[in-house]
C-alpha cells in the first residue's frame, strides 16, 4: 500500500510517501515555514510525488496529523486532504500529534506525551504500558502535568517537558524525558495510519480549546442610506 503522509499542525508543512510493504519512505519534503501552510502544502505534495516518480492516481491512502496546534495549520491540512481523499475515493486516516508522538519510542513504562500549548498550558495525552490511551487528551497547567507523570510513573515525550521542568525540579521521582519535539515523526504518523481501518466519519481537527483569535465585538459599518 502506497500512503500519502501530511503534517500541518506546527511550524513544518510536511509530507511522506510511505510503502507499507516495504515499511520504507520512497520520498520525503518538509519546510519550516511557521505560517502559509495553504500556499505551500500542495507543492510539497508535488514535489514528493516527482521525487518518488508516482501520481495522486497512484495513492492507496491518506493520513493527516489532526493536531492538536496550529488552528489554521491543522485546518489546513485536513480540509485540504479531506478534499484530495473525495477527489480520489480513497481512505483518509486521522492521526493525533499524541499517537504519532508515541510511536517514536518503544516504551515498557507509561509516557505521558505533551505538547506546549503556550499561555501557560500543555495539551497532555497519558499512555499506558503499551500504547493504550489511559484517558481522553486534555489541557493541563504545567503543574498539574508534571503531578500526573509522577503520580503515573511516566516518562515524558514532547514540547510540553520543558514547562513542567521548574515543577518536576524538586521531584525525588522526577521522570524521565525521552523526547521534546513539537511535532511528530512522519513515518510514525504513516505507520499509524496504516495499522488503522478506515472509519465511517471523516477525520476532523482535534482542538481542545478555543481559538486564540477573537472576533471583534461592538464594531459594525454603518447602512448606507437608501437612495431614492
Amino acid at each position: 500500500m502506497i500512503l500519502l503522509a501530511v503534517d500541518t499542525s506546527a511550524h513544518l508543512c510536511a509530507a511522506c510517501l510511505y510503502d507499507t510493504a516495504e515499511r520504507a519512505i520512497l520520498a520525503q519534503a518538509q519546510e519550516d515555514i511557521g505560517r502559509g501552510h495553504a500556499e505551500r502544502l500542495f507543492p510539497i505534495l508535488d514535489r514528493v510525488l516527482t521525487q518518488s516518480d508516482r501520481s495522486f492516481d497512484q495513492l492507496d491512502r491518506l493520513a493527516v496529523c489532526v493536531g492538536p496546534g496550529s488552528f489554521t495549520g491543522v485546518r489546513v491540512g485536513v480540509a485540504a486532504m479531506r478534499g484530495l481523499a473525495l477527489a480520489l475515493d480513497i481512505p483518509l486516516i486521522g492521526v493525533s500529534v499524541f499517537d504519532a508522538l508515541y510511536g517514536l519510542c518503544d516504551a515498557t513504562h507509561p509516557v505521558l506525551v505533551t505538547i506546549d500549548a503556550r499561555r501557560g498550558e500543555v495539551y497532555a495525552q497519558l499512555y499506558e504500558t503499551g500504547g493504550i490511551a489511559a484517558g481522553p487528551p486534555q489541557v493541563l497547567s504545567p503543574e498539574a502535568a508534571a503531578a500526573l507523570a509522577v503520580q503515573s510513573g511516566a516518562a515524558l515525550m514532547g514540547s510540553g517537558a520543558a514547562a513542567m521542568g521548574p515543577f518536576l525540579a524538586a521531584s525525588p521521582d522526577a521522570p524521565m524525558v525521552l523526547n521534546e519535539s513539537a511535532t511528530a515523526d512522519l513515518v510514525c504518523l504513516a505507520q499509524a495510519a496504516a495499522a488503522r481501518e478506515p472509519g465511517p466519519q471523516r477525520p476532523v481537527p482535534l482542538y481542545l480549546r478555543a481559538p486564540d483569535a477573537k472576533p471583534q465585538t461592538g464594531f459594525a459599518l454603518p447602512r448606507r442610506a437608501a437612495v431614492s
